[in-house]
């Protein structure tokens, strides 16, 4: 994360260099405040987290289990979601899109559990 706003910082620079525009210091700081905290995706990873220890559970419960797969099969999709709005790197972008691959095909799966 550092390196992705270090990065993105550079760019901001370089775009007002370029239109050889002012730029207040303390204003970059602080957009890069708005920006580190608009990106920040630890509460994404966390529900991703928790939710996939939740379907692992499910699974070992066995019994009629399809419904409940289904539901965090949309929350985790919802998680990919916003990971993917977030992310203003392009490794970052390519890992939501996979993820988001990912979650489909295990819905697809769930779709034959019951």
């Amino acid at each position: 994360m550092p390196q992705m706003l270090a990065t993105q910082r550079q760019k901001v620079l370089d775009r007002f260099a370029d239109m050889k525009a002012e730029l207040d210091p303390q204003r970059l700081e602080q957009e890069m405040v708005l920006l580190a905290q608009k990106s920040d995706v630890a509460e994404e990873l966390d529900r991703l987290s928790t939710h996939v220890t939740e379907v692992r559970r499910v699974l070992k419960a066995g019994g009629q289990a399809g419904r409940r797969l289904d539901f965090l099969m949309q929350e985790l999709n919802r998680e990919a979601n916003t990971l993917g709005s977030k992310a203003f790197d392009p490794r970052s972008t390519q890992a939501a899109v996979n993820l988001k691959v990912l979650i489909e095909q295990m819905r697809e799966q769930v779709q034959n559990i019951e």
